[in-house]
């Protein structure tokens, strides 16, 4: 893993001094450069911090260059919370590389390069039989598309293990909170330590005055919660992949602010954050990795070894090829039984990295009306993945089921734009599905691929 923190004109401790200073200095602003220079400044920077008064840190915002970073530590770490963002390498639009890969602290190297190699295969004989498949159905002037397309569904075979570079932007408290929660991360620890200790050596380089609060990060206290998801599908009688439940029913009006992609919903908030609900969910890692993006529906999720079983997603477009489908199972199947001989070597936190973005979990997502209309318009579109569609269409379903009336304005967004006259209808210009979407009744929605 290799981490570069970029710099900037100023350091962190003298804009947060700086802006604390400000709050009660009269005469004028206190910049910068004044708090670097007075002698009292580490002396009031530590008594803010220790008081809990943070938000003079959350002025400045370090940006990190991560190369080498599994996909498990993101979805475990960097992308379970609202306070962060990515621009993270695709594995639906960019094709993968072999010798991009995790290994866990005191394994077998020999063993798991070979895993990962075989799964590799697996992929790219997925992505081989699949490309002709999803040619036959996309429009004729997508067909050039179909590779691209058959990588996106091809990535449920590869491990959690794959590396990802990205860009990851976050304010000095999170930093501090990510130093303090490796303590207690249930996946991918000791990967997890070597990211804490590049970020505070990366930290440090930038502003030395930060030691204090790092080593105040060390030592605070930190527990992984305890979620009982068994406990919560018995009492909210959950049967199905996807239900909703604690439903908090508030109509409100959708205008040229839900339609806009300025997303001006998000300054004038209106009746729509009276609105919630929330869902029950099983799906894919590789569907929770899109899901987390949407930082203002957090959802709580358990160890992974504390819902494990033998359960992973199927594509559609697989299903429909039973040569293709025999593919996959014995893919899925070959990768569980090396995962689960190697939890009994490493243990869980460690072996976690051979899951497949394939293997299924449970999350409890919290969503309030005006954060879901965004949702809602991102992945109806369908231009969205296939499960995260899926998921969200049932989610949508289910609102409507139980009278929610605001559940007719949770639409895609070209048809939002046709509602409200705005040209042009699709804003997706050369990325047009090819479908006419707006001209569909919701029940009439459906996706293969």
């Amino acid at each position: 893993m290799k981490i570069k923190a970029l710099n900037s004109l100023y350091k962190p401790t003298d804009i947060a001094v700086g802006s604390a200073r400000s709050c009660y200095f009269g005469k004028n602003i206190v910049t910068p450069e004044s708090a670097s220079k007075w002698d009292k400044k580490n002396d009031l920077l530590n008594s803010i911090f220790k008081a809990g008064h943070h938000t003079t840190l959350m002025h400045y915002h370090f940006t990190f260059l991560i190369e080498g970073m599994s996909r498990l530590l993101i979805w475990r770490l960097l992308h379970s919370h609202p306070f962060y963002n990515s621009e993270q390498v695709s594995q639906r639009y960019a094709k993968m590389k072999i010798d991009n890969f995790t290994y866990p602290k005191n394994c077998d190297k020999s063993k798991w390069q070979n895993y990962y190699e075989k799964m590799f295969d697996y992929y790219e004989k997925l992505i081989e039989l699949l490309t002709p498949e999803i040619e036959k159905i996309l429009p004729k002037f997508k067909k050039k598309e179909a590779l691209k397309r058959a990588q996106e569904f091809a990535r449920y075979l590869l491990p959690m293990g794959m590396n990802a570079h990205l860009y990851h932007t976050i304010n000095v408290i999170t930093a501090l909170r990510y130093i303090a929660a490796i303590k207690s991360i249930p996946e991918a620890k000791d990967e997890a330590e070597e990211f804490a200790m590049q970020i505070e050596r990366e930290m440090l380089k930038i502003d030395k005055d930060l030691a204090p609060l790092i080593e105040f990060a060390k030592n605070a206290p930190v527990k992984f919660p305890e979620i009982n998801i068994e406990k919560i599908k018995k009492e909210k009688n959950i049967k199905k992949d996807v239900e909703v439940f604690d439903i908090v029913d508030y109509d409100f009006e959708l205008n040229e602010n839900y339609a806009g992609v300025l997303r001006l919903s998000n300054i004038w908030l209106d009746e729509s954050i009276l609105g919630s609900f929330n869902s029950y969910i099983k799906l894919s890692l590789s569907a929770d990795a899109q899901n987390q993006r949407h930082r203002r529906s957090p959802a709580i999720r358990a160890k992974i070894e504390d819902i494990y079983k033998r359960d992973f997603y199927i594509p559609p477009i697989v299903i429909q090829n039973k040569e293709i489908e025999k593919l996959y199972n014995e893919a899925v199947e070959y990768s569980y039984d090396f995962f689960e001989s190697e939890k009994e070597i490493l243990g869980f936190s460690e072996a976690a990295y051979a899951l497949l973005n394939a293997h299924n979990i449970e999350i409890i997502e919290h969503d309030d009306f005006n954060e879901f209309a965004h949702k809602a318009q991102m992945r109806l579109c369908y231009n969205a993945q296939e499960e995260i569609f899926d998921i969200t269409y049932k989610q949508v379903k289910a609102l409507k089921e139980n009278g929610v009336k605001a559940a007719e304005k949770f639409l895609p967004p070209c048809t939002i734009r046709k509602i409200r006259d705005i040209k042009p209808i699709c804003p997706e210009g050369d990325r047009f599905c090819g479908i006419k979407v707006w001209k569909l009744d919701f029940d009439e929605y459906e996706r293969l691929i």
